[in-house]
């Protein structure tokens, strides 16, 4: 079966009542946990941002002590991890603001990491592509929050 396009799909929810469109979203939430995860952001913590931002950065807390240290294999498996769970919270929210905010919290808490990452190769270039994402991102914001996010980003350097 191949998926329609947005617009179609857009087009065709025109047509039904709300109780189908909840039904509707009730059913895809039980699909995918990720679908679950999107609700669950859009209906509860949508409205509270920086609410939001805590709790990614606590889970990412908790993913830093988890990780295991007795290799620096393990340490990047962990790295990727984390990195891809903050782009899908990012992508969750579609805010920039957001997504500068927790990969600057991501980069704080590499380059504080024991055992550090400059004794490794591969964990230095995410550290440096995260922090090139985050210029470009921070180069498309306000004059104010770039000035913000600047100061933090030579703190990091």
């Amino acid at each position: 079966m191949k998926a329609v396009s947005v617009v179609n799909i857009k087009k065709e929810l025109q047509h039904h009542t709300q109780e189908e469109l909840i039904e509707l979203c009730l059913r895809l939430s039980k699909f995918k946990k990720e679908n679950k995860e999107l609700l669950t952001y859009l209906l509860f913590e949508a409205h509270d941002e920086s609410g939001y931002i805590e709790t990614v950065k606590r889970e990412i807390d908790s993913q830093f002590e988890t990780i295991n240290t007795n290799s620096y294999f393990y340490i990047k498996k962990s790295v990727r991890k984390i990195l891809r769970l903050i782009k899908k919270y990012a992508r969750y929210s579609l805010k920039k603001e957001t997504e500068v905010e927790l990969l600057l919290y991501f980069c704080q808490k590499l380059k504080d990491f024991s055992p550090s990452i400059k004794h490794n190769v591969t964990l230095t270039n995410i550290y440096e592509r995260q922090i090139v994402v985050v210029k470009k991102i921070v180069n498309t914001l306000h004059d104010d929050l770039q000035y913000d996010y600047n100061l933090v980003l030579e703190e990091l350097q």
